[in-house]
């Protein structure tokens, strides 16, 4: 009777907190923790999870990821759409697992959240490792642009340069601007290498052939417009907040693509100015999504910061 009631326990408690979020992790709780915080607004941490988590886990490391509330796994969940929420649901999962001290993985607009959360939770941060994480949105549309108008005017795409014409003339703090910026983006392969390595060829053969590999690639759309209108998140930049964090003795690192369309490399020599020369690193043959791109880098990277 008692084993029958500590299983219904354990079930329950297990149950509950997934209900409450979409949590997974890798590797024994033993290891150097670290927490994936997934892009978007609106994505998930498929494309990590299911390409890179088991292998840091393989590395000694304890990974945790898990989709914010209302979008990707946890999209069901009522969501509020604000940082203050996002920390929270951050602290439960630290809490969850007993962890003291935290790594942070912020891929896209998950540095900008590892980053203000940082800032506002210093006790709970061992380090945060922004990959592919714009420090000025802004900034990154207006690179956007110019690198669209140039390909548009190659081509002589007299239609597609009339639309960056009117994105200039748009308002650029709201939602539309900044969904028509990386439609563009998306358009002109901002985010993938034209030049894949073969370890990255391999890795994403693989991560096709998995059927939750659709989820990647799949945004809610209630995420992108709540953030914008509860954060402005369109109109933040970090740079103050990141040396703020370093004052705080808390290590920041990047880990970039060169082929990272969405940042210039003047945005890149910038964050490296204010993080250290050491601090961050610029790959070759690697865009957006960096662990997949140049996984073996992004590994040994993690685990010399993580010593």
């Amino acid at each position: 009777m008692k084993k029958t009631t500590l299983l219904f326990l354990l079930f329950f408690t297990t149950s509950f907190f997934s209900q409450e979020l979409y949590v997974k992790h890798y590797g024994s709780e033993k290891g150097i923790p670290i927490l994936f915080l997934h892009g978007g607004p609106g994505y998930n941490s498929a494309g990590f999870e299911l390409t890179t988590a088991q292998k840091l886990a393989n590395q000694g490391f304890f990974v945790i990821v898990y989709d914010r509330r209302g979008e990707g796994r946890s999209e069901n969940l009522k969501a509020k759409f604000t940082f203050e929420e996002t920390f929270s649901d951050i602290n439960s999962i630290l809490e969850k697992y007993k962890i003291k001290k935290v790594s942070l993985i912020g891929h896209s607009f998950g540095g900008i959240v590892a980053t203000l959360y940082a800032e506002k939770n210093p006790e709970k941060v061992k380090n945060i490792i922004l990959v592919g994480a714009p420090v000025s949105l802004q900034e990154t549309f207006k690179n956007i642009i110019a690198k669209s108008r140039k390909i548009y005017e190659e081509k002589e795409d007299k239609v597609n340069l009339n639309y960056i014409s009117m994105l200039e003339n748009m308002d650029s703090s709201t939602m539309q601007f900044a969904s028509y910026c990386f439609a563009h983006a998306m358009q002109n392969g901002f985010y993938s290498p034209k030049k894949q390595t073969d370890e990255a060829k391999t890795i994403y053969a693989e991560f096709l052939k998995n059927p939750d590999a659709k989820l990647a690639s799949k945004m809610t759309i209630d995420a992108p417009q709540g953030f914008s209108n509860n954060e402005k998140y369109t109109m933040i930049d970090l740079t103050e907040n990141i040396k703020n964090l370093r004052s705080k003795k808390i290590p920041v690192y990047g880990l970039y693509g060169k082929e990272d369309g969405l940042f210039s490399e003047k945005q890149v020599r910038d964050l490296e100015n204010i993080i250290g020369k050491n601090n961050l690193f610029y790959f070759d043959d690697c865009s957006h999504n960096v662990f997949i791109d140049q996984q073996s880098k992004f590994i040994e990277q993690l685990k010399h910061w993580n010593k």
